[in-house]
């Protein structure tokens, strides 16, 4: 077994780019607003200027870059994160259900990553709260996988959107078509609020639990341990 590496900044990056993220999902709902407005007006017959439209459009394409990249970016450090708590975990309870690999992997994989990223974070928390109690640590309160269906099922919900949301961005093209694109987006910044919020509470929970493992002697370190006082009380006889 290898001794835990550290997790504490891998947490604090991921909770640092998802209030980013939630920021974004603000403006970009905001932004939305705005356009939906503006598009409502058109289909109303009122007059919109060029220079207002194209304003409209250029406010758009800049918060989607910047939301785009800070979105990746986003998901990279949480799966970091992620990975790395499961490693760590790994070192103290050598049968968990998948391999380390598995906590990045699962999220590319179609199909497996509906529902396998849930399972490992589930066993994340169960398996790190029974191990703590076990060993006889205290364990918060508040630690506990309640929100953990919650957190994936909004999760889900926002990749189907997502994936609405950009099959509508390639083809809306009338008034009615950006009016429904509008609209779905902006169904998806406010299901996306939640989530965020939702996923720091996850991060913060765990990461404040996750030290603890390291008061924990494995099982490989116990039998060493206990090795080594033998082997000292047979030398002083």
């Amino acid at each position: 077994m290898e001794s835990l590496r550290p997790n504490t900044q891998r947490a604090k990056n991921a909770i640092t780019l998802i209030w980013i993220m939630l920021a974004l999902e603000i403006t970009s709902l905001i932004s939305g607003y705005f356009q939906y407005d503006l598009l409502e007006a058109a289909a109303n017959g009122e007059e919109v200027s060029a220079v207002t439209a194209t304003a409209n459009d250029l406010r758009e394409q800049i918060i989607a870059i910047f939301y785009m990249l800070f979105l990746i970016i986003s998901g990279v450090t949480f799966i970091q994160w992620f990975r790395r708590a499961y490693f760590n975990l790994h070192q103290k309870v050598p049968y968990l259900s998948h391999t380390e690999g598995w906590a990045a992997g699962s999220w590319f994989v179609p199909i497996i990553c509906l529902y396998r990223p849930y399972q490992i974070m589930n066993e994340l928390y169960q398996e790190t709260k029974e191990l703590l109690i076990a060993k006889g640590l205290r364990v918060n309160a508040d630690f506990k996988t309640n929100l953990l269906w919650l957190w994936w099922t909004l999760w889900i919900l926002t990749s189907i959107i997502g994936q609405i949301v950009f099959r509508l961005s390639l083809k809306a093209e009338s008034i009615v078509e950006l009016t429904d694109f509008t609209v779905i987006s902006m169904v998806d910044n406010i299901i996306r609020i939640p989530l965020t919020l939702i996923t720091i509470k996850v991060i913060k929970d765990y990461s404040s639990i996750e030290p603890l493992l390291n008061e924990i002697k494995s099982d490989d370190q116990l039998s060493g341990s206990i090795t080594s006082n033998s082997e000292s009380i047979l030398t002083s006889i």
